[in-house]
């Protein structure tokens, strides 16, 4: 029986991909938020939210999809910019919201908030649910990857858990 040589790839006669995940542990964040449902606005409240991040793609010459540890540092950088901050959905449909010099002043209906800047995160999303929050984190982990190079990198799937057990997910091809 023929040996692959090192370097070589070895398919054992199967079609299939290489994916690699990192998750929780240090890839999360503390954030406050009130998303929108159908004609109410929940009340502001917070979760420790963990992140599950799987990348698919083709093996480097190195034969691995993405090094574990560049990848925890990008994952971790991006969650950093969230932690301790109201989550705002800037392109809320239902939120009248108004960026003073240094504030943010919510609305809805008789509802009045106002967050002093330093303490936000401004996303550009419509919601603030898991399921866009994984999606905004798709993209900025998709720019970050796109300036290290990763030509490799075909599928990115974001897991934003709010409580173990309930996340929200986004799959997106490269």
């Amino acid at each position: 029986m023929r040996q692959p040589t090192l370097g070589a790839r070895y398919h054992g006669g199967m079609e299939g991909s290489f994916r690699v995940t990192v998750e929780r542990n240090r890839l999360r964040f503390a954030a406050a938020h009130m998303a929108t449902f159908a004609d109410d606005l929940e009340p502001l409240h917070g979760h420790n939210y963990d992140v599950m991040v799987e990348v698919e793609g083709e093996l480097t010459p190195e034969a691995w999809v993405w090094d574990f540890g560049d990848l925890k540092r990008i994952v971790k950088a991006i969650a950093d910019e969230l932690d301790h901050k109201f989550l705002l959905q800037r392109n809320s449909r239902e939120l009248a919201i108004v960026e003073g010099n240094d504030t943010w002043e919510v609305c809805y209906r008789e509802r009045r908030y106002c967050f002093p800047k330093r303490d936000v995160a401004a996303l550009p999303i419509d919601n603030t649910t898991a399921e866009r929050l994984a999606e905004w984190f798709a993209s900025r982990l998709r720019e970050a990857l796109a300036e290290r190079g990763a030509s490799n990198v075909r599928r990115l799937t974001v897991g934003i858990e709010e409580m173990p057990g309930q996340a929200g997910w986004y799959t997106v091809s490269v």
